[in-house]
């Protein structure tokens, strides 16, 4: 049986065996690649410059008539960062690598023309405008799920409202496939969205919304009529459940109606006994004469602070 110090001297020269053995190994091959040339890393290899993009001052020289409309949008901005190195290709970004056009002519097949389908389109134009916080809806919308896409509404060179690049000015636009809603505002009650005073955008948000409708909130997340009616929002003491429970809606037409105050029905009382029918009323409430109008007494029926009957405010 070897001795502890025999073994331990053993282990010694194990250890230098193989560490001479990987030092001449590397020295070897040390020798071998002298004089070969290196790859170079991917970090290290310069920077190609992008052939198939031309530059816009090369569009203009065909589009000048859009290289002008686009000077008078926020979109000349890409044109301007074209200029500067930063990545940006001006026209090419949104109609792609302009290279190959050029080249044929101005084959047209050879470029991005726009003429895709809504939802193509919309795609391409939230490449940026997804970016900017106010899209983050857009393809949960109705719009874009019906292929509605943003050059359906939007156009960069032959805009006629300077103001979001519209191809028409509101209510028109929306009119413009929303017939009906147009015949609902040339009721003699209802918003004054033909006269200007507001915007269908006001209450709608167009670019998608987890509202129903794509309805706006007011900024405190409550119904969007709390925008203009804010006397009517509360909180109050003594709510009127309606309000809370089913909105505006459940009373009121929100676009015009052939009842004043735009109601749902023809008189007050009407509505009113959708809820309250005349089996709950007291004797008193005799629906066939004087008290027909409830809100002659219920005079603060959306809420009040002082009266669980809405008597006073």
């Amino acid at each position: 049986m070897k001795s502890p110090r025999m073994v331990k001297r053993y282990l010694v020269w194990v250890v230098v065996l193989v560490v001479v053995t990987l030092g001449a190994t590397q020295l070897i091959a040390a020798k071998q690649n002298e004089g070969t040339p290196q790859a170079t890393s991917p970090a290290q290899t310069p920077t190609q410059p992008a052939g198939n993009f031309v530059g816009s001052e090369t569009c203009k020289g065909c589009h000048e008539d859009q290289s002008k409309s686009i000077d008078r949008t926020a979109h000349h901005q890409l044109a301007a960062g074209e200029s500067k190195g930063t990545g940006i290709h001006g026209c090419e970004s949104c109609h792609g690598p302009g290279a190959a056009h050029v080249e044929a002519g101005g084959d047209k097949t050879k470029i991005y023309n726009f003429d895709d389908s809504g939802k193509a389109i919309s795609d391409r134009c939230l490449t940026c405008h997804a970016n900017a916080g106010k899209h983050a809806n857009d393809t949960r919308s109705q719009h874009y799920k019906n292929g509605v896409g943003c050059t359906s509404c939007h156009s960069p060179h032959k805009a006629k409202e300077a103001n979001y690049l519209l191809i028409n000015k509101q209510p028109d636009l929306c009119y413009s496939c929303h017939a009906n809603n147009k015949m609902e505002f040339n009721k003699p009650f209802r918003h004054r969205v033909n006269e200007g005073l507001i915007g269908c955008s006001d209450c709608h948000d167009v670019h998608g919304s987890t509202q129903a409708r794509q309805l706006r909130t007011s900024r405190q997340r409550d119904a969007v009529c709390f925008q203009c009616h804010s006397d009517k929002k509360g909180p109050f003491t003594f709510e009127h459940l309606p309000v809370k429970t089913e909105g505006c809606s459940s009373c009121h037409t929100p676009h015009g109606s052939t009842n004043p105050r735009l109601l749902t029905r023809s008189t007050v009382n009407q509505v009113c006994m959708e809820c309250h029918g005349v089996a709950s009323l007291p004797a008193l409430h005799n629906q066939s004469t004087k008290y027909q109008a409830c809100t002659m007494c219920h005079t603060y029926v959306h809420g009040s602070h002082t009266s669980n009957v809405f008597f006073k405010p």
